[in-house]
């Protein structure tokens, strides 16, 4: 072997570089390994993993626009008011589609719904990132809506059918950290590269995930049966051994069999002794019902309508602080782009910690028997959040102010799960999603009028528009810190939104246990035929 031969040896910096792929390596699979053990095996991994994802790809769209608000404002001459309405464009679509989406919903295979939609939501991005225009930008946002219409009522409809109520909480708290991923990688990715490059290439770089999702999703997951006849055993390896799991192809058998044996809430409900609302027993398939009649009866369901004020008032502020969170961080703490990155990933850590943790205490309440913690939770925590955003909004220094906000941000997180936990407990499993649907419908409107009254009030309280002001100009500096004013007034203000929303959901403990032990009544009678039902009570009709 002659010297030339000889394998050359690496240098420190090479096997540096090794060293540090091989140790990534060892904790992608260490972490793997944990998240697989703590959801109960691979196939539930998978499930949750990839419903996540969806709820990923309906955040960031969102968020995108906040993190890309300041690029966007230089390139094409705009104000607050005109990015809070790219950000309304899609939720308006969404809020419009979402109601006839339940219908399909609760009839027909959810998963190539979501799918599809899903492609048609990363082809409207795409179109987005080529946008010559901002009338064509905000074209493009119409078209995003579609996601928005399906990912509410078809991922709730599915957690319910794959997985017991006994773990409800914490399982949507795993699925609802795909929605903080989502709000990450639209504030730190797409902000990141729209500071280093351009605002087209962070929409283009978000649009490539989704058509690899939808592929996902259609080879891997198999449509469940309704009523929860597929739940996914923990160490479940294969999603397709799902006990009588729905062929793609057959009817759904929604109301075949009584909805969650071993439900966790309801059984709570029966020990106690809580005896259903005669008066709203449904004694027949809730999948048979009419658009128009479902509808009515969701809204008859007093805890469902609490719990709906409520969600759409935390969604509200949510998603006005997420639209002008980066112009605000900016602003107000004279930040660069690459700090107020870093805030809004500590932001980010936060929610994830705060929904990690409410799932599970909630869970474990309800099966000690505190049957009404998934309402006093969710309550407890919009109060606790607005009292700590306070001083994150006022404080002048970003160090301090910047730990109330995180505080802020995981309460508001925290809120979630078992506040969704509790909406399927309370609805019959035939109307998760037309009741699902008809709550995305109203949290939409108000999720699309909060950037708009958002940016309006602020532009009103600064009292000049950005395109009065030239670039480089002391008036566009004046412009820029009158802003940065009056977004902490506006943020101050709408904190009115998160308390109410805490005193909504927390009336809802009188009812709640009744509208629990009614969907159970409801499923059995609508199982069997109206002979399981206590004589005496009444059929729901469309009078009420």
């Amino acid at each position: 072997m002659t010297p030339n031969d000889r394998p050359r040896e690496l240098g420190v910096p090479e096997r540096l570089f090794v060293a540090t792929m091989s140790l990534l390596r060892w904790l992608g699979r260490l972490v793997r390994g944990r998240y697989v053990g703590l959801v109960g095996g691979p196939a539930r991994a998978r499930v949750i993993f990839l419903f996540g994802g969806v709820l990923a790809l309906n955040s960031a769209q969102v968020a995108t626009i906040g993190a890309v608000a300041p690029q966007l404002e230089t390139a094409l001459h705009i104000g607050n008011t005109k990015i809070g309405l790219l950000s309304s464009a899609a939720l308006v679509v969404g809020a419009l589609a979402v109601i006839p989406v339940g219908l399909v919903v609760d009839r027909a295979p959810r998963i190539p719904l979501l799918a599809a939609s899903i492609i048609a939501w990363s082809v409207a991005t795409l179109l987005g990132a080529v946008a010559s225009s901002y009338s064509s930008l905000l074209l493009t946002r119409l078209g995003l809506g579609l996601v928005a219409a399906t990912a509410g009522p078809a991922i709730a409809s599915l957690t319910g059918d794959y997985f017991p109520s006994q773990e409800r909480g914490r399982i949507y708290a795993y699925i609802l950290g795909g929605e903080i991923a989502g709000t990450a990688i639209g504030f730190i990715v797409s902000g990141t590269l729209a500071s280093l490059i351009s605002w087209r290439v962070s929409l283009f770089v978000l649009a490539l995930p989704g058509f690899f999702l939808a592929r996902s999703l259609w080879r891997t997951v198999p449509e469940p049966k309704r009523g929860g006849q597929s739940r996914l055993a923990r160490g479940a390896v294969d999603i397709a051994g799902a006990p009588d799991a729905a062929e793609p192809d057959g009817p759904d058998q929604a109301g075949a069999a009584p909805a969650d044996e071993g439900d966790l809430a309801r059984e709570a409900a029966l020990r106690r002794g809580v005896r259903p609302n005669p008066h709203l027993i449904l004694l027949e398939s809730a999948a048979s019902m009419s658009l128009g009649r479902a509808i009515r009866y969701v809204l008859r369901v007093p805890t469902n309508v609490l719990f709906i004020a409520g969600s759409a008032l935390g969604y509200f502020f949510l998603s006005g602080l997420q639209t002008f969170a980066v112009v605000f961080v900016r602003g107000h703490y004279h930040a660069s782009q690459a700090t107020a990155t870093l805030v809004l990933g500590l932001l980010v850590v936060g929610s994830l910690i705060g929904t990690l943790v409410s799932g599970r205490i909630s869970d474990a309440l309800v099966r000690r028997g505190t049957l009404e913690a998934r309402v006093w939770i969710p309550a407890v925590c919009y109060f606790a959040a607005a009292a700590l955003l306070i001083p994150g909004f006022v404080g002048h220094s970003l160090t301090p102010a910047i730990w109330f906000d995180v505080g802020g941000a995981a309460f508001i997180a925290a809120a979630n799960p078992p506040l969704d936990a509790a909406r399927l407990d309370i609805m019959p499993a035939g109307l998760w999603g037309r009741a699902e649907s008809t709550r995305t419908f109203l949290r939409s409107l108000a999720q699309a009028i909060a950037p708009l009254l958002f940016g309006g009030v602020a532009d009103l309280i600064a009292g000049i528009e950005p395109e009065q002001a030239p670039i480089g100009t002391h008036l566009h500096k004046h412009v820029n810190a009158s802003a940065s004013a009056g977004l902490e007034t506006t943020f101050l203000v709408m904190l009115v939104s998160l308390v109410a929303a805490g005193f909504f959901i927390l009336r809802a403990r009188d009812t709640y246990a009744t509208d629990v032990a009614t969907a159970d009544a409801s499923d059995r009678a609508g199982a069997v035929g109206p002979t399981r039902v206590p004589a005496g009570v009444e059929k729901v009709t469309d009078s009420g």
